[in-house]
């Protein structure tokens, strides 16, 4: 009798959108194959990995990227991103080496990243079948900060020479890999839980809740110097220690991230995958701060004002607080149908086929 297939992941830990992102094929997948053993390998909070992740899976740390490195969740240190990466690729060879010596004796029949190179690199010389899957690449983002090197070329030829690039929707173009599979959106769609929420706030039907996220990569808003708004109240995550009358701390709630955003009245965030496809998911409008440097930023952009009910605000208006305006414009927008995210389905199916074989 086979043995069941391993399928070895590895989810970046630069922010919480890779594992909004993955979370649901590897949960969908699981339902395919509920036999299938999984690894995960990454710097992301364990906790946080198993809130989203529906199956049981061995952990390993470890990361196959250098990311980027952040002065908050909107800028990016290029120079420091830039000596990172030197670092990281310093006896390149040798990295790639142990890498594939490590999933070799982990016995994986299956690589999938979001969206570290590394992993990918090092099945690619053990002989093991390998896949990526995310809307961005590394390597595409290092060329648009630091150039075209020796590193960016590593980088690529590791996309490249996967078996596949799944390309979650929405996403960079990324027109110089051969390799790419588009699928639909991913998302993990939550429940509308608002009845229970106003119940247990004692909140009227005429008061709104605006779930506040900056994703994984930390920062936080001054929402203490934030003006009152009647009739609104933010739910902001307990690391930031706010003190506002209207801040409400959204781990009270006993409620996962994505009932709380189904059941919110507004989104205040950054252009990022897993916030803007999970929002429009759930028919949530959005305000949001444009990254204007990050390259993926456009895409999500433009996808989600064709898709959802959106509104740029400046920086200063957020972290000033003076954002009333913009909230009853969305508020009294017409709203687009909910979109229906087909893209875990579709990556899970094409990965259960892949698994079979």
């Amino acid at each position: 009798m086979r043995n069941a297939p391993h399928l070895v992941v590895s989810i970046t830990g630069h922010g919480f959108g890779h594992v909004a992102q993955i979370a649901p094929v590897l949960n969908r997948l699981h339902q395919f194959l509920p036999g299938l053993r999984l690894t995960l390998r990454s710097s992301v909070p364990l906790a946080h990995l198993r809130s989203r992740i529906d199956a049981q899976f061995a952990h390993l740390p470890g990361e196959g990227d250098a990311g980027m490195v952040m002065s908050s969740a909107l800028d990016v240190l290029v120079e420091e991103s830039r000596a990172g990466y030197r670092a990281f690729h310093r006896d390149w060879d040798c990295r790639v080496d142990n890498e594939a010596k490590l999933l070799l004796g982990l016995g994986a029949d299956l690589v999938i990243s979001n969206v570290g190179y590394l992993p990918l690199a090092g099945a690619q010389l053990a002989g093991i079948e390998n896949v990526a899957l995310c809307s961005l690449n590394w390597a595409d983002i290092y060329r648009h900060y630091c150039g075209e090197d020796r590193i960016a070329a590593q980088m690529h030829d590791s996309y490249a020479n996967a078996d596949a690039f799944l390309r979650a929707t929405p996403g960079m173009a990324m027109s110089g890999l051969p390799n790419l599979v588009p699928v639909a959106p991913i998302a993990a769609v939550g429940g509308n839980r608002r009845t229970e929420l106003d119940r247990h706030m004692k909140l009227s039907k005429d008061e709104k809740l605006v779930l506040v996220s900056l994703g994984g990569i930390a920062s936080r808003l001054p929402i203490e110097r934030w003006p009152r708004i009647p009739g609104v109240r933010w739910l902001v995550q307990q690391s930031w220690h706010i003190e506002h009358p209207d801040a409400v701390v959204l781990e009270t709630l006993n409620m996962h991230f994505s009932d709380l955003l189904a059941s919110s009245d507004a989104l205040i965030c950054k252009p990022g995958y897993g916030s803007f496809v999970e929002a429009a998911s759930s028919g949530v409008p959005v305000l949001y701060v444009n990254r204007a440097d990050w390259p993926e930023a456009p895409a999500l952009v433009e996808w989600l004002q064709q898709n959802g009910l959106c509104r740029e605000v400046s920086r200063a208006e957020l972290e000033q607080g003076t954002i009333g305006d913009a909230l009853d414009e969305i508020w009294n927008a017409p709203r687009p149908e909910p979109v229906i995210p087909e893209g875990a389905n579709q990556a899970a199916e094409w990965l259960a086929k892949k698994l079979n074989m």
